[in-house]
């Protein structure tokens, strides 16, 4: 994975960025409202939830767009320009944002949300550690917090909508987090493995006590591709394994964790039962929020293990 825009085209969204200016003036320009750029649909969604009515989120990546591999456009640059606080994700998953945020000139408050959460480990080109903080709803808490804390000292004025926001929010957390360790009990403990796409999980299944059996990328980041070998091994350990099911996802092609569920003979969850791993869903999908995701993940993998 890297950073594809070209220094072309980056020096062509530096002039344009400049001439829209820093972010001083953005608040008073926007019926008083904070200007947020938040990078992934997760940290978006966290941010609406914290800023409610004062703040206006831009979203870089949308629904189902693959965040290991994105390419800034213009709109994005003049977005970051303009912005009071930016949200990211941080542990190395926005590899592209700090080229962009230069080009942009941006100079307002840059929120990194994984400050504060225990980070898994990751080796070779993921030695920043396992970026796929979100999957752990207390995770999500600490996320949220650091957002909080931001449009607080960005807006002083908001601090208890903030914090009133942020409570609610932490409350829906914790239910959802109770929720889902429950249904994940109801599932026999040795049918509690998973197989995925690729290896996002891996907060989640830390949280909630599964096995993790292998994934058909291997590595955090979508740009990887398993050997025929290491194919084939994946195989003979789902079936010695007793492994029940492979898990797809909504922003990966199925393809070829449908060829191995063949091979092994086990069900493949794709299509609308696909997980949600990168990304949230566009609106109306099941996907459409975290909470929603996240409730949505946990049905399909429980279902899937107890079937």
């Amino acid at each position: 994975m890297g950073i594809k825009t070209s220094a072309v085209v980056l020096g062509g969204l530096l002039v344009m960025a400049t001439a829209c200016g820093g972010s001083g003036s953005a608040k008073a320009g926007d019926g008083g409202r904070l200007k947020v750029v938040a990078t992934t649909t997760q940290v978006a969604d966290f941010a609406r939830n914290i800023g409610g009515d004062h703040v206006t989120v831009t979203q870089i990546l949308k629904p189902n767009v693959d965040p290991h591999d994105y390419e800034p456009s213009p709109a994005d640059v003049q977005a970051l320009a303009e912005a009071d606080v930016v949200v990211e994700n941080g542990v190395g998953l926005e590899r592209w944002l700090d080229q962009t945020v230069k080009s942009a000139g941006f100079h307002g408050t840059l929120v990194d949300t994984s400050k504060g959460v225990t980070i898994r480990k990751g080796t070779g080109e993921e030695a920043a550690g396992d970026p796929h903080i979100w999957h752990n709803p207390k995770n999500a808490e600490v996320m949220s917090r650091d957002i909080a804390a931001a449009f607080e000292a960005e807006d002083p004025g908001g601090k208890a909508a903030y914090e009133a926001n942020l409570a609610s929010y932490t409350g829906k957390l914790d239910r959802l987090d109770s929720w889902i360790a429950g249904q994940i009990d109801t599932v026999p403990a040795d049918r509690r493995k998973l197989v995925t796409n690729h290896d996002a999980f891996g907060y989640y299944i830390d949280r909630y006590h599964l096995t993790f059996v292998g994934s058909i990328i291997p590595s955090f980041d979508t740009s990887a591709e398993l050997s025929g070998k290491q194919l084939s091994a994946l195989t003979a350990k789902i079936k010695a394994t007793g492994t029940k099911a492979i898990f797809s996802e909504s922003s990966l092609p199925p393809k070829t964790a449908e060829a191995i569920g063949e091979q092994a003979g086990v069900k493949v969850e794709a299509g609308e039962d696909s997980l949600y791993g990168d990304t949230l869903g566009p609106a109306g999908s099941a996907g459409a929020t975290y909470i929603d995701m996240e409730r949505h993940n946990t049905t399909t993998i429980v279902t899937a293990l107890k079937g």
